[in-house]
């Protein structure tokens, strides 16, 4: 599969069919997002711990107006079509879907992952859809955090 198949610029009944085939054959989904703005180290050590836990793994993506909202006038850097190529391009992520809302909650709901991951910045009782997750005998995680690395920081240390 060509890595642009992976992609959805908006959550669609495509989507929703290809997790609902990889469910209906046992397939454990791992969900988790991010704006994955400027891919450093520690989002490498992160998608690859995810990736790990399970059979299928889904990134939702923020959209360039999520970010916006999120981060402020000057972000993304790079567009959101970038960030889900980027993404996409890895072996270890079977879908991007780009979403436009501040939080993932929605995509959640749709997708009712097996396993939804964070960073080990976001303690469980923050992670958005938890309670969507569990509820349905699914498991939250909070993994790695390496310390340093930050989309954020890196930015401020290229304006200097």
């Amino acid at each position: 599969m060509s890595y642009k198949n992976k992609i959805f610029p908006v959550f669609n009944k495509k989507a929703i069919d290809r997790i609902q085939k990889w469910k209906s054959k046992g397939a454990k989904i791992v969900f988790t997002n991010g704006c994955f703005d400027i891919l450093h180290s520690g989002h490498i050590k992160y998608l690859d711990e995810a990736a790990k836990l399970g059979d299928k793994f889904v990134i939702g993506l923020n959209s360039d107006d999520s970010v916006r909202r999120l981060k402020g006038n000057s972000r993304p850097i790079k567009s959101q079509e970038c960030r889900a190529d980027v993404l996409a391009f890895m072996k270890l992520i079977d879908m991007v879907v780009i979403f436009d809302e501040d939080t993932p909650l929605n995509l959640i709901k749709s997708i009712v992952p097996d396993i939804l991951v964070k960073g080990g910045d976001w303690s469980i009782d923050q992670i958005i859809g938890a309670n969507i997750v569990l509820k349905n005998a699914g498991e939250v995680k909070s993994l790695s955090f390496m310390e340093g690395f930050s989309s954020t920081n890196i930015i401020k240390r290229m304006k200097k």
